[in-house]
Order: C-alpha cells, then structure tokens, then sequence
C-alpha cells in the first residue's frame, strides 16, 4: 500500500520484490504469505452487518491479487515465482498443494501461497503459520511496520520495553501483539520458530536469514 491510502504501491512491491530476489540468488528457499488489507478488510464490513463468511472470501480473492502483482515483480527480476491458491482459480493460478509447493521450492522458485487457509474466520496470520508447518520451513518471519515486539505500542507508548527474545508461552500470556492466538499455538505445538520483524528496513531481511538477530525471536526456549 504504501503512503497510499489503499491499492499497490508499485515502488513497495518492487523493493520487496528486489529483497526477494537477493534471497533467492544465494539459493534460500522462499515461501511468502501475503495479507489483502491494503485492498479490502472483511472484518471491517462484518462489524456494519456485512456477513462475515462473505468478507472472509473476498478477503482471500484480495490476497490473490496482490499475490499475483508479486509474481509478476519477481518474474521481471528474472526470479520463477508461482502463485497457490487455497481455493480453485484455476484459471489464475495453480490450486495449492503441499507437495507441489514443496517440488517448486526444491526447483529454485518463490512459492506465493494465497486465500488464507481457504476457510472463513482464520486470519493470514494462522495460514501462514499452517504453510510455514506444512512445508517444513526452517523459520517463519513475521513481516510488520514495527521492529519487533514492545510492552506496549511503541508509537503511543515512547518508554514501551523491545523485547529480542520470547517464548510461545509468554507471549500467549501476555496477549503481545505477535500474531493472533491460533497462529502461536500452533507454531508453539509444532516448535516452529517465529521472527517478527519490520520489512520496511532495507536489508533487515536478509540479515534475518543470514541468522542475525533482527526484530524478536519466538521459541520455547529461554528469554533473554
């Protein structure tokens, strides 16, 4: 989105893209989960009335859309990329399977897993945990605004306490804006470690994957 107030920002895209790529040319295995709210909310609509089954699907559609304005970023910087929906669009994209994913990304190409998990009132917060488990990614990162995790909105709250490492269970306790519940349960049940960081500083990203400690790390182990 951008400094836009909705929509694509094509500069955004094809910065992110840009990282991406980088990634993929040192041979890292890619899979991205990219939300809709740049494009439409179905939460919002829900709250004025609107059936929330209904907003959930045209929430999904909104995250193939801009999965497919990724695709193409990528496919012009020379990087194969293939979007997977989790419901039939067959004419748009390939229906997603988790050993078609895991083929493509073995072959080298970024894999955009779109439509959520394909069911109404699960967040792409917990599809993107429910991929990352499924195609046994070695991390998932959590791309924000934000640095990483604070006590508090940094924004509103100067003095709010940055915290590098957490565990599942603290961050469950606690209600810590990291994803919502059902994404962390799972990623605590199946030890899937989560980094949340902010995608809007040039070159967090690859210093995440190099292994640096970028944003907050959460795993059941020790806080430090």
């Amino acid at each position: 989105m951008g400094g836009g107030e909705f929509g694509i920002d094509p500069g955004v895209l094809h910065r992110v893209a840009d990282e991406i790529a980088t990634l993929v040319r040192q041979g890292v295995q890619v899979g991205l989960v990219i939300g809709g709210g740049n494009i439409f909310r179905g939460a919002g609509l829900a709250g004025g009335g609107f059936d929330r089954v209904t907003g959930d699907h045209i929430g999904m559609l909104a995250t193939v859309m801009n999965s497919l304005a990724m695709q193409d970023a990528l496919i012009r910087l020379g990087v194969d990329a293939r979007t997977m929906s989790a419901f039939r669009i067959d004419q748009v994209c390939e229906y997603y399977d988790r050993n078609d994913a895991v083929r493509h990304l073995e072959a080298g190409r970024v894999v955009i897993l779109s439509a959520g998990t394909g069911n109404p009132y699960f967040t792409t917060d917990s599809a993107a945990s429910l991929r990352a488990v499924e195609i046994a990614a070695d991390v998932m990162i959590k791309a924000t605004k934000v640095d990483g995790v604070y006590s508090a909105d940094p924004v509103t709250h100067p003095d709010a306490e940055f915290y590098p490492h957490l565990s599942y269970d603290r961050v469950i306790r606690e209600g810590l804006a990291v994803m919502d519940a059902t994404a962390v349960v799972l990623c605590k049940e199946q030890g899937m470690p989560l980094r949340v960081m902010n995608i809007n500083t040039e070159g967090a990203l690859q210093r995440a994957v190099q292994g640096e400690s970028v944003g907050t790390l959460v795993t059941s182990g020790d806080e430090s």
